[in-house]
């Protein structure tokens, strides 16, 4: 088995894989952590359908190699308008996540059907919405983008600990201590949308919320500090990512899919083993 994984690693395509894979499996369960103790667990469906749709825009105009151009900025000022807190705001935020949801996945669909670039537009839209296996024909420039991008998001996390750490639990007593907690939130606001991004090409756009959701729960069930609970997230999402991949390069399954079910297992053993403990 060691064997046939090195010849497989021989080749880029499995190399650039398992980097992006594991660098997005990181920076999604640190930003998990904070979307789940802030309440926003549900973020992560609305974007990665933003971002379908502007995936669906750049594909009918025919900027596939130009597509992070497209879907980053219009990700990014979606994230920003909603985790804004208006006092004019007419819309709860729960039902601006669900209405955006639906229509830029319906929108989405709608323009690959009506402005078709392709034979077979059910293939292109399962791709896009499950990952299939975008993340196995990834090019080294797609990958130094992934790097630099989740290397950029930890070393704001780790620079910023103390700060997220006050804002995700008391935004209120923070701004009151005169931490400027606007800058935070927009800085908060540009990571999940980077995230979501990136994130499409390893579990597609239907499985973000997993990706991001299931390690920092799962962590929960028997870790109480922030500090544990975002290593443990961590480290949870790196295993299943990496033995996601590797189920999926050896049995030919769906990437994104395998990923979500390791991750799913992982929660059900750490389910069973806090109500053991809390007996």
């Amino acid at each position: 088995m060691i064997r046939e994984l090195l010849v497989y690693l021989s080749y880029p395509f499995v190399r650039y894989a398992f980097i992006a894979g594991i660098l997005i499996a990181l920076c999604s369960s640190l930003l998990g952590v904070i979307l789940v103790l802030k309440r926003y667990s549900y973020i992560g469906d609305g974007l990665s359908h933003v971002a379908f749709g502007a995936m669906s825009v750049a594909l009918v105009l025919d900027l596939v190699k130009e597509k992070m151009f497209i879907i980053l900025p219009v990700t990014i000022i979606t994230a920003v308008l909603l985790l804004r807190h208006g006092q004019n705001t007419k819309i709860n935020g729960d039902a601006r996540i669900a209405m955006l949801s639906v229509g830029s996945l319906a929108l989405g669909y709608l323009f690959m059907n009506v402005f078709k670039v392709s034979s077979n537009v059910s293939a292109d839209v399962c791709t896009t919405l499950f990952g299939s296996t975008s993340i196995l024909t990834l090019t080294k420039g797609e990958v130094w983008l992934c790097s630099i991008l989740s290397l950029l998001v930890v070393v704001l996390f780790i620079l910023m600990y103390n700060r997220i750490f006050a804002v995700t639990f008391d935004e209120t007593f923070a701004q009151a201590t005169g931490t400027r907690t606007d800058i935070y939130n927009l800085v908060l606001a540009i990571v999940i949308a980077v995230i979501i991004v990136l994130s499409m090409n390893l579990v597609g756009s239907l499985l973000i919320s997993a990706l991001v959701i299931f390690p920092a729960v799962t962590a929960m069930q028997l870790f109480k500090s922030f500090r544990n609970v975002t290593i443990a997230s961590a480290l949870i999402s790196v295993v299943c990512a990496c033995c996601g991949l590797l189920v999926a390069v050896f049995r030919g399954t769906p990437v994104g899919s395998t990923i979500v079910v390791a991750d799913l297992v992982v929660f059900v053993i750490f389910y069973i083993i806090g109500i053991v403990r809390s007996r």
